[in-house]
């Protein structure tokens, strides 16, 4: 069985009735470069930017110190509050109530952090290897022709 009809039998019916399956990457259809492929006008190279990444991981850092922040808050809004509660039934409620609050801020702080890190790191690692990459690719490009004149 060729590919195609193998293709068409595991893949039929998601395209259009007489055309071939065909392939995208996050919704964008791929260039049509005379292999059947969605032609869609993209972008056949690849662009990429260290910036993003950077960017989560600031953002990520920002939300680890308001995290930490709010934590902070939330132990000073609730001092003494055992103390002038003493006796109502929503004493130990709102003692619980605090306990979970402060085990999710603590949880989605040190999150944040982590993410801060491990962000930061994919963006710098990215840029090291895509300049690794560019620099492999110029040494091995042949040599450009000369003209004789």
């Amino acid at each position: 069985m060729a590919l195609t009809a193998t293709w068409e039998e595991l893949f039929g019916g998601s395209a259009p009735t007489g055309q071939p399956a065909t392939m995208t990457l996050a919704g964008v259809p791929a260039p049509d470069s005379g292999g059947g492929g969605g032609g869609g006008g993209g972008n056949a190279n690849l662009k990429a930017d260290v910036g993003p990444w950077h960017e989560a991981g600031n953002t990520s850092g920002e939300l680890r110190t308001s995290t930490s922040t709010s934590l902070t808050d939330l132990d000073t809004a609730n001092e003494g509050v055992s103390g002038g509660t003493a006796g109502f039934a929503s004493s130990g409620a709102l003692t619980e109530i605090l306990g979970t609050w402060k085990a999710r801020l603590t949880a989605v702080r040190d999150e944040c952090g982590r993410l801060e890190g491990a962000l930061k790191s994919a963006g710098r690692d990215f840029g090291e290897r895509e300049a690794a990459t560019q620099r492999k690719i110029a040494a091995e490009a042949p040599a450009p022709a000369q003209k004789e004149g």
